[in-house]
């Protein structure tokens, strides 16, 4: 099977699949027809440069849509959509939920590292232990510049440790048929953390972890240091497309509930611009 598909096959798979999971609209029509008028009349054999291609062309309108090519899978293709696998435990214990840094200096500063947003219901005994190392600091920076993204549970937790004890609206999903509400959660009195806050990004903050700052920055709670992040807002689900290419497609798109709308396509901006050779240097004196 691997050896007859052609370019344009593999589009028409991938476009199919956008119809059905994308929720109607200018930004699902711009997709199918950006890759349709491209790749719909290329018929030579398919290859990881051609996935890569195909990657690329979708950016234009859709940052989170990617493709991994895999020149030995037999893997069957996917006739419904699968979901996401269960979290294995161990690995997020061994990683613990990706939490790589947790420290504080002579200065008063609490730095945590957070590079991935693991599932809320294993990650959050690693969250809640960074955080309670945070209190009585003067001033917080939390880095996420390397992080890939994950759990919007995850992001609603964190979020609720510097917004306040009473729960507050992040955002609505917006999918083909329905809409979900993420609200941060509601906090014994005291519990959340009141000193200033700068939150560090990159090139390499994206999806969930772009969602973090986002919302942080448009409640006023935070000052956003570093730089412009890609703009991968959309929620996506892994489909396999065919036996040699399992694709990352999205099934739903982001609205902050202060904003009205989200970082897609032009990514999270800092409020404070700095290089990632001298960030925590510039973060600190911005908060001081």
């Amino acid at each position: 099977m691997s050896d007859a598909l052609v370019v344009h096959d593999l589009v028409g798979r991938l476009t199919g699949w956008l119809h059905r999971l994308m929720p109607p609209g200018d930004r699902r029509d711009a997709l199918i027809a950006v890759l349709t008028e491209r790749f719909g009349a290329v018929d030579t054999p398919l290859t990881g440069a051609d996935c890569v291609a195909i990657e690329r062309c979708a950016w234009t309108v859709s940052r989170h849509l990617a493709l991994t090519f895999e020149p030995t899978g037999t893997n069957r293709p996917d006739t419904v959509s699968p979901g996401w696998p269960d979290p294995d435990p161990d690995v997020v214990r061994a990683r613990a939920a990706c939490i790589s840094q947790v420290r504080r200096t002579a200065d008063g500063t609490c730095f945590i590292s957070i590079d991935d947003l693991d599932a809320v219901s294993l990650a959050q005994p690693y969250l809640d232990a960074a955080f309670a190392l945070a209190r009585g600091s003067a001033r917080i920076l939390l880095d996420l510049r390397s992080n890939g993204g994950g759990d919007p549970a995850t992001v609603a937790h964190i979020a609720g440790r510097l917004l306040g004890d009473t729960p507050t609206q992040l955002s609505e999903v917006v999918y083909p048929d329905r809409r979900r509400q993420w609200w941060t959660p509601a906090l014994p009195s005291g519990m959340s953390l009141r000193q200033p806050v700068a939150v560090l990004v990159g090139p390499g903050t994206f999806s969930s972890g772009e969602a973090l700052a986002y919302h942080l920055r448009a409640r006023g709670r935070v000052t956003v240091v570093g730089e412009t992040t890609p703009g991968a807002a959309d929620h996506i689900t892994p489909i396999r497309l065919a036996p040699t290419v399992l694709a990352y497609l999205p099934e739903a798109h982001v609205v902050d509930s202060v904003t009205g709308t989200n970082w897609e396509g032009v990514g999270v901006a800092p409020d404070v611009i700095s290089p990632r050779e001298t960030v925590i240097e510039t973060a600190v004196a911005t908060l001081l």
